[in-house]
């Protein structure tokens, strides 16, 4: 059963998923060399706090945080730590809020200082296949499509694609159905329709698609050791084209001054 939310729905969405892309913009300001992982995690927690919503990953199914950091190898759901970042890192900052109710999530993935040239190409194929998935996102299409089009790209530049975790359906819960895997055939899966609300998150790997659980119990790295990329938006589906609730932008404008 798909829950295809009302206009007034998707703009309480909407306020919450901005939230978010405020909140990683201030995360933003404080990524360098130097700065740990629960630091950032502090910003965060501070910053969703004084907007009158709650972190929406702190205590879900246990989990400890308001974010999730996974630096390099790390796909996602990695837990803040004293891990100080280093030149040459990269972090994807996964991130998510509960305002009035509704849930807003997002994941960018971050370069520390000055990263190799073949890292910043599977960040920028791991963005652009995201672009390529919301493209999909449209009344009429299947979450198939959309699942072809992130794959399509991804592989495009040569990278593989992780298969055990996937996007989501979100609203009043971070994860409603439908799942949105980042891998598939066009034409299959369930039918989007106006009013569906999704998660669409590449989390794409420079080497194998294969992953390993930590003895954490959440954090998943890359079995080969290589560098993983994760970036995420949440969507409304909409006719002839989706309606992105989260952006990007707020962080750019972090990233251009700094």
């Amino acid at each position: 059963m798909l829950y295809l939310k009302t206009d007034e729905e998707i703009g309480l969405l909407k306020e919450s998923n901005m939230l978010v892309s405020k909140t990683l913009a201030e995360v933003a300001r404080h990524i360098r060399p130097g700065v740990t992982t629960l630091y950032l995690d502090e910003i965060a927690e501070t910053f969703i706090r004084d907007h009158s919503a709650v972190p929406a990953f702190k205590g879900y199914s246990g989990f400890p945080n308001t974010l999730c950091t996974s630096v390099n190898d790390e796909v996602v759901h990695g837990i803040p730590s004293n891990y100080v970042l280093k030149d040459g890192d990269i972090i994807s900052v996964d991130c998510g809020a509960t305002l009035n109710g509704w849930v807003g999530d997002s994941a960018f993935t971050f370069a520390v200082g000055e990263i190799k040239e073949e890292i910043r190409r599977l960040l920028v194929f791991t963005r652009a296949s995201l672009e390529e998935g919301v493209k999909a996102a449209i009344a009429g299409n299947r979450i198939g499509d959309v699942s072809n089009a992130v794959q399509s790209k991804a592989e495009s530049g040569g990278y593989s694609v992780v298969r055990e975790l996937v996007g989501h359906g979100i609203g009043k819960k971070m994860h409603e159905p439908p799942e949105v895997p980042n891998f598939g055939k066009k034409g299959t899966g369930p039918k989007i329709e106006k009013g569906l609300v999704i998660c669409i998150e590449p989390m794409i790997n420079l080497g194998s698609k294969e992953t390993l659980q930590m003895s954490d119990g959440w954090t998943i790295k890359t079995a080969d050791g290589k560098p993983s990329a994760h970036f995420e938006y949440a969507v409304a589906v909409n006719k002839g084209k989706a309606d992105v609730l989260t952006t990007f932008e707020f962080i750019e404008e972090v990233l251009n001054k700094l």
